[in-house]
């Protein structure tokens, strides 16, 4: 696994921020110890990172979610929230012990009207939703396997529409985007990813970096034209 440095300051200041601003509830707290408990590798996003999905659910008006890696749920549990009354969050998850633990989460948080885990491979996922018809996304998280964040980026144009947000997570990775030998099972296909947000017509976006417990890494947004 891909190692991610951090630093004393950095983990610190996260965990101020969380305790002080974010205040994760129960139910995301849950989701964390329950990914602990059932050996889930520690990968979810941070309480902070997952905060600004809800705002930006929330900011964006988004009734329908789309989201490509679910894992133990805790970034389901954070969009779902920020949705309104009748909203719906779709969520894609590789594997079925992943999601079952996923589902017990959203259920305890009380969400389990909102969110739907299919499980399956994502792109197999992605193109079922296309192929049934769904009503456009208005919101897409990309968190899944980084050597398909490519396809996954397109798909999220396919799904949405004019004005869909997206956001694609680990857009970073330690700057192996620089260096693509420190990872050259993921950073390739971030490095795809990347270049082809900066020129897909459809697409207007930016990178954030940041630095915490996921050591140096950062995050892409875009809007769909």
């Amino acid at each position: 696994m891909f190692e991610h440095k951090t630093q004393p300051g950095w983990v610190a200041v996260e965990d101020f921020l969380t305790a002080t601003v974010v205040h994760p509830d129960d139910a995301l707290r849950r989701a964390v110890s329950s990914a602990v408990d059932a050996g889930m590798p520690p990968i979810e996003v941070t309480p902070n990172a997952g905060k600004l999905l809800k705002l930006l659910v929330q900011i964006s008006g988004a009734r329908r979610v789309l989201e490509i890696g679910t894992l133990a749920g805790f970034s389901s549990i954070w969009m779902a929230q920020g949705l309104p009354d009748g909203g719906r969050l779709v969520t894609c998850e590789y594997l079925t012990k992943h999601a079952e633990v996923a589902r017990a989460n959203v259920a305890a948080a009380g969400l389990a009207d909102k969110v739907e885990v299919r499980v399956g491979a994502a792109l197999e996922t992605l193109a079922a939703l296309h192929a049934e018809g769904q009503e456009p996304f208005d919101f897409v998280f990309i968190d899944a396997d980084k050597e398909h964040d490519a396809d996954y980026l397109e798909w999220a144009v396919r799904l949405g529409r004019p004005g869909t947000t997206i956001v694609l997570d680990n857009a970073v990775w330690e700057g192996a985007v620089l260096d693509p030998s420190m990872d050259d099972v993921n950073a390739p296909g971030i490095i795809q990813a990347l270049q082809l947000l900066g020129n897909h017509p459809q697409l207007e976006g930016t990178v954030i970096q940041t630095v915490g417990s996921k050591g140096w890494d950062g995050f892409a947004l875009a809007r769909v034209r």
